[in-house]
C-alpha cells in the first residue's frame, strides 16, 4: 500500500530564532521510502541535520525575523494489512533485560514512575507478567481517560492524566508508559503518523499521533491506548523517554505556531 505523509507548519518570529526540529520519518522506514521526506523551508534557510541519542533524525535552523514555513511530503510503500503482534509474550526479569532497555524503566519528564508504583501494583499486580500486563494497562488507560482536545496542555504529566481522566493521545501514551515502567516493563514514547485506512470517514483534522512501545517477548512491540485497536498504516517518526525527547519543534526564543496541517493518505 502506498501512503503519502507530510505536513505544513508556519511559525512567526520577532527576531532570529534557533529551532530544533524532529519532523522526519524514522530510519526504520528506510526500506519503505519511495519519495523521501526532505524538509523544505520558506524562505530558504540553512539546515543542518544530526541524529540524537536514540537515533532520531533532527534538523537545526535559525528562523528569520517574520517567521518561517516548513513543509514536506513523503511516499512510502507500507503493509496494507492490519497490525499484528509477535507470538512471544514473556517478560524479562529486570536483571536479564538488555542494557539499552534500562533507561526506559526510569522516570522521566512526563512519566513519574515513582509516584505511580503503588497504584500500578494495586491495579495490575495479579496480571501475568509480560504482554497480558501491557494489554491490561492499555485497556485501563483507554477506559479511564476520555479523549478531549480541550484538555490538552504541554505541562500535563502521566499523573495529571490519571487524576483528570481527560487528555489527548500523548497523555494516553504517557500514562501507559508510566504504568508499564512501574511494573518493571521497559516502555518508550513514539510519535508519527497513523492513517485512517480501513476506518469510517473521519471529519476531524489529521494530526501527528502518540503511542508507545513496550519491551516484551524479547522485542519492542507497539501499543496504542488511545485507539486500543490495531491500525493500518502506522509510520514512526521518532521515539524517546517521553514527549519531551520527540517534540516536533523546540524554539530557543519566541516562535508562534500560526499554521498547522498534517496529512497521511492512501494513494
Amino acid at each position: 500500500m502506498k501512503l503519502r505523509v507530510g505536513y505544513e507548519l508556519s511559525f512567526e518570529c520577532s527576531r532570529p530564532t534557533p529551532m530544533m526540529l524532529m519532523l522526519n520519518t524514522h530510519f526504520s522506514h528506510a526500506k519503505d521510502i519511495l519519495v523521501a521526506d526532505v524538509l523544505v523551508t520558506d524562505p530558504p534557510v540553512p539546515t543542518r541535520q544530526y541524529r540524537d541519542l536514540f537515533g532520531n533524525l533532527c534538523s537545526r535552523i535559525v528562523a528569520p525575523v517574520g517567521g518561517v514555513g516548513l513543509r514536506t511530503t513523503a511516499l512510502l510503500n507500507v503493509s496494507g494489512a492490519m497490525e499484528t503482534r509477535p507470538g512471544d509474550d514473556w517478560a524479562h526479569p529486570v536483571e536479564h533485560l538488555p542494557d539499552d532497555t534500562l533507561v526506559f524503566l526510569l522516570g522521566s519528564r512526563y512519566c513519574e514512575t515513582d509516584l505511580m508504583v503503588e497504584t500500578a501494583w494495586q491495579l495490575f499486580g495479579q496480571c501475568t507478567p509480560g504482554l497480558k500486563t501491557v494489554l491490561a494497562i492499555c485497556d485501563f488507560v483507554h477506559q479511564h481517560v476520555e479523549f478531549d482536545y480541550r484538555h490538552a496542555r504541554p505541562t500535563k504529566t502521566a499523573c495529571g492524566a490519571y487524576q483528570e481522566r481527560k487528555g489527548v493521545c500523548r497523555d494516553f501514551a504517557h500514562l501507559g508508559i508510566t504504568l508499564c515502567r512501574a511494573m518493571n516493563i521497559p516502555a518508550r514514547y513514539c510519535t508519527g503518523y497513523i492513517s485512517d485506512v480501513g476506518l469510517p470517514p473521519v471529519t476531524a483534522p489529521m494530526d501527528f499521533a502518540g503511542w508507545f512501545e513496550a519491551y516484551v517477548g524479547g522485542t519492542w512491540q507497539t501499543f496504542d491506548p488511545r485507539n486500543n485497536a490495531p491500525r493500518i498504516g502506522r509510520v514512526l517518526m521518532a521515539y524517546g523517554r517521553d514527549a519531551a525527547d520527540v517534540a516536533i519543534s523546540n524554539a530557543f526564543g519566541r516562535a508562534e505556531l500560526t499554521h498547522f496541517k498534517v496529512h497521511c493518505d492512501q494513494e
